[in-house]
C-alpha cells in the first residue's frame, strides 16, 4: 500500500545529497505551497538547505538566528574536514539559536518540521539539525469562560501546552513537581503532558495513568475530552469520573492534594484525576472566602442539585397521586390552573422541559448578537403564550423555571448535564409510581454511585466508604486550621509531621469503631 510505504520510508535514516532530501520531502508532503526550502552555502563552505513551514516560524528569528549566522564565513579553529564534525561545529559555534538538536530519521524530521521548527540539512550528512524558531499564533491568557468566581485569580488556561504548564509552575515552585509528555494520535501527534508532585501523588495511580495513555490508539486528539473518554474507569455511567477546569489555581490545589493533572495541546480545559462526587460541588472561591460563607454557598449547591433533579418529578407525583399532601387552598389553586390544560401532568412537564432544553441549546449555538433577543422570546413570550393558550399551567412554568435556574448553580458543567438527563428518568418514575417511583430512582442512583471508581478510588468518598477526616471538606468547608491533612484516599509517600498525625487520628478512629 502507498501509505504504508511512506510510513516505512519516514523512519529510515538520513542519507544522500540535499537534492535527494528535498525531492523526497516534497513528494511525501505533497509539494505543499507552505513548505519552504532555502538553499545556501553554510559558512560559504558546505552546500546546505533550510526547510520550514511558512506561518509556523518566526521569520525575524529565522533570519537572525539561522541564516545570518550560517551565511557568514568563519575562521575554523580546528580541522573539521571529517563529516561527523560538521553539524556539531554548526550547533556549538555558529548558531545563535538557543534550542536545537540533531536527529537521524525522517520520522523525527517530519515531527519537528510540522511542530514549527526549522530543519537544517547538510550535503551528504547522515544527520540533520532542528532549530526551535516556532511562532504559533495563540490566545492570550484571559479570564476563564467557565468556572467563574466572585473572588480569586482571573487567569485561565489557553490552547498552548507550554503556557498552561507555566501557569501551573508559577503557583507550585517546587522541584518535586514533575511532568511527563507523550505524543498521542497516529495522525495528529498531539502533545499530552501529565503533572504530579513526586512524593505526594500515589505512584500506583501514576503508573495506571501511564498504561492507559499508552493504550490509546486513535488517529487524532483534538480536545481533552478525547483523553477523558479513553482513560475513564466506567463508560456506562452518566456521571463524570474525570474532572476538568480552565482554572490554574484549581489544578494547583488538586496537585497539592495528591491528584494528577493532564494537559492537552490545543485546549484550555485541563483534566484532574482521580475525581470524586463531592469535588463537582466545590468551587475555587469557596477557599478564598471565610469558612462559614463557603459552607453556606456549598450547602446551597447541594440543595440546587436536588431541586434540579427532583422538582418536576415531585410536582408530577404530588399533583397526580398525592394531592392530600397539599393544603386545601393550594389544591384548589392548582386544580383551577389545570382546568383548561388538555394534558396530564407528565406530558405537560415533558413538553416544557423539552422546550427549555431546545432553548438552552439554541442559546449556546446562536450568534451572540441575537442571543439576548432569543432568550427574551423564549422565556417571556413562549411562556406567557403557553399559559394563555391553556397548553400548560402557570404552576408548571414556575417549576420548570426554578429547575432550570438551579441547574446553573452546579459549578461543573459535566454534572449539570448529568442532572438534566436523570431528570427525565425521575419524571417517568414519578408519573408511573408516584413518590415510590422517585424513592426507587434515588436508591438506584445511590447504588450506582457507590459502584463507581475513578482510577481505583471510590467515587463517593468520603461518604461511601465513610472517611471521617475527609468530611472536613465535603458538605462543609472547615476553617484552614482544621484542614492541614491531605485526603485519606491518597496513600501518599509524603512523610510530613501532619501526615503522621493524621495517620494516628485515623488509627484511633478505627480502633474506636471496632470497640
Amino acid at each position: 500500500m502507498p501509505g504504508k510505504d511512506v510510513q516505512e520510508q519516514s523512519v529510515s535514516g538520513l542519507e544522500g545529497s540535499i537534492t535527494d532530501h528535498m525531492a523526497r520531502i516534497q513528494r511525501e508532503l505533497g509539494a505543499s505551497d507552505d513548505l519552504i526550502f532555502k538553499k545556501f552555502q553554510c559558512m560559504q563552505v558546505w552546500p546546505a538547505v533550510t526547510i520550514y513551514i511558512d506561518g509556523m516560524v518566526d521569520s525575524q528569528l529565522l533570519q537572525n538566528a539561522i541564516l545570518q549566522s550560517l551565511l557568514l564565513k568563519q575562521e575554523f579553529e580546528r580541522d573539521i574536514s571529517a563529516e561527523d564534525d560538521r553539524l556539531e561545529y554548526v550547533q556549538q559555534y555558529a548558531l545563535i539559536a538557543a534550542h536545537s538538536s540533531t536527529f537521524n530519521t525522517y520520522k523525527e524530521l517530519y515531527d519537528r518540521l510540522l511542530s514549527g521548527h526549522a530543519i537544517l540539512l547538510l550535503d551528504n550528512e547522515e544527520k540533520g539539525l532542528w532549530i526551535d524558531v516556532s511562532e504559533l499564533k495563540e490566545r492570550n491568557v484571559g479570564e476563564p469562560q467557565s468556572h467563574t468566581v466572585v473572588r480569586g485569580p482571573m487567569e485561565g488556561f489557553t490552547e498552548n501546552l507550554r503556557t498552561n504548564t507555566a501557569l501551573i509552575r508559577r503557583r507550585i515552585r517546587d522541584p518535586r513537581l514533575w511532568m511527563e509528555t507523550r505524543q498521542i494520535g497516529k495522525v495528529t501527534h498531539t502533545s499530552v503532558a501529565f503533572m504530579y508532585i513526586k512524593g505526594i501523588a500515589d505512584e500506583g495511580i501514576i503508573e495506571e495513568l501511564r498504561k492507559r495513555l499508552d493504550r490509546i490508539n486513535i488517529d487524532g486528539i483534538l480536545e481533552s475530552g478525547y483523553i477523558e473518554e479513553e482513560i475513564q474507569d466506567e463508560i456506562r455511567t452518566p456521571f463524570p469520573t474525570v474532572y476538568n477546569t480552565e482554572r490554574p489555581d484549581t489544578i494547583a490545589a488538586g496537585l497539592l492534594e495528591g491528584r494528577i493533572a493532564i494537559v492537552v495541546e490545543g485546549t484550555p480545559f485541563v483534566l484532574l484525576i482521580p475525581a470524586l462526587f463531592v469535588q463537582f460541588f466545590q468551587s475555587a472561591d469557596d477557599y478564598y472566602q471565610r469558612a462559614d460563607i463557603g459552607t453556606l454557598v456549598r450547602l446551597l449547591r447541594y440543595l440546587s442539585f436536588f431541586i434540579a433533579l427532583l422538582a418536576p418529578a415531585l410536582y408530577i407525583a404530588i399533583s397526580t397521586f398525592h394531592l392530600e399532601m397539599l393544603p386545601t387552598n393550594l389544591i384548589i389553586s392548582i386544580a383551577a390552573q389545570r382546568e383548561g390544560v388538555p394534558f396530564p401532568a407528565f406530558i405537560e412537564a415533558l413538553l416544557m422541559e423539552v422546550t427549555y432544553e431546545i432553548l438552552r441549546e439554541a442559546g449556546v449555538r446562536i450568534p451572540r448578537t441575537i442571543g439576548q433577543a432569543v432568550s427574551i422570546v423564549g422565556t417571556l413570550v413562549i411562556g406567557q403564550a403557553a399559559v394563555a393558550a391553556g397548553v400548560v399551567s402557570a404552576a408548571m412554568v414556575i417549576v420548570v423555571s426554578i429547575t432550570a435556574i438551579s441547574s446553573y448553580v452546579i459549578p461543573e458543567n459535566g454534572l449539570s448535564i448529568t442532572v438534566r438527563m436523570l431528570r427525565f428518568c425521575m419524571m417517568f418514575l414519578a408519573a408511573s409510581f408516584g413518590l415510590l417511583g422517585i424513592w426507587l430512582g434515588l436508591m438506584a442512583m445511590v447504588f450506582h454511585l457507590t459502584t463507581l471508581r475513578s482510577f481505583g478510588v471510590s467515587y463517593m468518598t468520603p461518604f461511601g466508604p465513610y472517611v471521617a477526616p475527609d468530611i472536613k471538606d465535603s458538605i462543609f468547608r472547615m476553617p484552614w486550621k482544621r484542614m492541614k491533612t491531605r485526603p485519606v484516599y491518597n496513600p501518599t509517600t509524603d512523610k510530613l509531621t501532619h501526615r503522621n498525625a493524621r495517620r494516628q487520628k485515623v488509627g484511633w478512629l478505627s480502633g474506636r469503631r471496632k470497640s
